[in-house]
């Protein structure tokens, strides 16, 4: 993706840029926006996963409102297992219905709350083109957040610090 980042150039890329600041739905399909959507996508995903395999994930604050998101989400979504996702309960007409108040419950509150956001199905995963869906920023916060307070992000955070031991182990051994 990198490749298209550099083909817009610099007036292109200052372009999309502050086309970036308008809302998606001001616009009609344009290959430049939605690869400036998808790189904007795959670097928070990018950036997020690096977090929590390095910070323990139960004392990460992913917002101000970390609280109030994860009380709200659990009030509206109180058996949805964050764990393992089921894309249905995402994007079915009536997943949509019950996620629309609840995102809108936080426009103005929290920056971008509607901006185009990769979240992994299994918890347990890294990003890949199977475990991830494109969701809302709120949708992401409010899962992410459920994920870190109930422990399910642990294991991504687990795996990265056994694999530093390891290789501290094999360094002192060597």
């Amino acid at each position: 993706m990198a490749e298209g980042l550099a083909g817009l150039g610099v007036e292109g890329a200052v372009a999309a840029a502050d086309a970036l600041s308008k809302p998606a739905e001001d616009y009609i399909n344009d290959p430049k926006i939605e690869l400036q959507w998808a790189m904007k996508a795959y670097h928070h995903a990018e950036t997020y996963f690096n977090l929590i395999s390095s910070v323990d994930p139960r004392r990460l604050k992913l917002t101000k409102f970390d609280d109030e998101i994860y009380a709200e989400f659990r009030k509206d979504f109180k058996d949805m297992n964050v764990e393992l996702l089921n894309e249905d309960d995402l994007k079915t007409l009536s997943a949509k219905s019950k996620w629309r108040p609840f995102c809108n419950h936080f426009e103005g509150q929290v920056d971008d709350f509607n901006y185009g956001t990769l979240l992994r199905l299994d918890a347990s995963n890294e990003y890949s083109e199977k475990n991830s869906i494109l969701v809302t920023r709120i949708q992401f916060y409010a899962i992410e957040v459920a994920r870190n307070k109930e422990g399910y992000n642990d294991c991504v955070y687990n795996k990265t610090a056994q694999k530093k031991s390891e290789t501290s182990k094999e360094a002192t051994t060597s």
